[in-house]
């Protein structure tokens, strides 16, 4: 698909602040920025149209448990990609899509490019997902590179960092590329 001001652009990021030794009590957290607009460069095109995050859930008991067996860099990734995935089936009507993101691996294994060796009940939720949405629209996902100023990408890089350190988000409004 080639990016056109039509699409809805979803970029996803995550974070784990000590992501070494992790356990299920390790903080990790996602987060997303819905754009409208956006022609994927990065340059300060689009308008964003929702920004969401929180923390990687391993609580099997709680209803946003998608399998996440510790907090990690990696299960921030991919719970990022999910949320977006849950986003676009509930909130995204019709149009197609494009989920960007510095993480190859939840990129890869969201869509069954790679084979999981770790998180496979996480993975398996996203591949679920990730089927489920296909069934709806277009939708594939694109690989950005971290901390090179790209603006959506830096800014859902922002929202999880922000979320993990348990702090609000700077508003739009006020917040500058690469500003965590």
């Amino acid at each position: 698909m080639k990016p056109d001001l039509a699409h809805l652009a979803l970029y996803v990021d995550g974070s784990c602040l000590d992501n070494q030794n992790v356990n299920s009590e390790t903080p990790a957290a996602w987060g997303l920025a819905i754009v409208t607009g956006d022609n994927g460069l990065g340059k300060g095109s689009g308008e964003v149209l929702e920004e969401l995050w929180g923390f990687v859930v391993c609580n099997q008991d709680s209803e946003d448990f998608l399998g996440a067996e510790v907090g990690s860099n990696n299960t921030a990734e991919l719970t990022g990609f999910a949320m977006a995935l849950r986003w676009l089936l509930v909130e995204g009507g019709e149009r197609d899509a494009i989920i960007y993101t510095d993480s190859q691996y939840a990129g890869n294994l969201a869509t069954g490019e790679w084979k999981a060796k770790a998180n496979k009940s996480l993975v398996g939720s996203v591949q679920n997902l990730w089927r489920e949405v296909s069934l709806t629209r277009k939708i594939e996902w694109r690989h950005v590179r971290a901390h090179r100023g790209h603006r959506w990408n830096e800014r859902a890089d922002h929202l999880a960092n922000r979320c993990v350190s348990n702090q609000l988000p700077i508003p739009l409004s006020f917040w500058k590329p690469g500003q965590r």
